[in-house]
């Protein structure tokens, strides 16, 4: 299976709709072709089955077999792209970086950073008791190692 007609095919679809983008393709050696697509305000699966389309019929099955999956990213997936960062703005992230991992809101987004904010409870500094103390810590793109979206319920 020719990587760059699938992938060609995938750009061309997404194009159509600018807030789509490409996360990941791989082909294996059966044949199995898997996309993973992502979007500014998430994916529907009517996209999903658009892009399938567009692949699929422009791929000739007399030639090469294949089997063809597109889906959006699995929530449990590391965010890979600025994107998905920019569209997980408000929510809650995991974030790993050599030094430190930081657990809180994702507040803001810029070109090289992100800013996370927390809150903790702790001693006052004078007499009994604790207060809540909130917390922001930015953090470069290129420091962090990984990224989750925290599932909150």
């Amino acid at each position: 299976m020719n990587r760059e007609k699938v992938e060609k095919l995938v750009n061309e679809a997404l194009e159509e709709n600018p807030s789509l983008f490409l996360i990941d393709l791989s082909i294996t050696a059966a044949n199995k072709i898997k996309v993973i697509i992502d979007g500014d305000k998430g994916v529907p699966l009517s996209e999903c089955i658009r892009v399938s389309r567009n692949v699929e019929h422009n791929l000739d099955r007399e030639e090469e077999d294949f089997s063809l999956e597109v889906s959006s990213p699995d929530i449990a997936e590391p965010l890979r792209f600025h994107r998905q960062y920019k569209k997980n703005i408000e929510k809650i992230l995991k974030v790993s970086t050599e030094e430190e991992n930081y657990e809180g809101r994702l507040i803001a987004v810029s070109d090289t950073t992100i800013q996370l904010e927390w809150k903790s409870r702790e001693k006052k500094p004078i007499g009994k008791g604790k207060i809540t103390v909130t917390h922001n810590k930015e953090i470069n793109f290129e420091d962090i190692i990984q990224a989750k979206v925290k599932i909150v319920f």
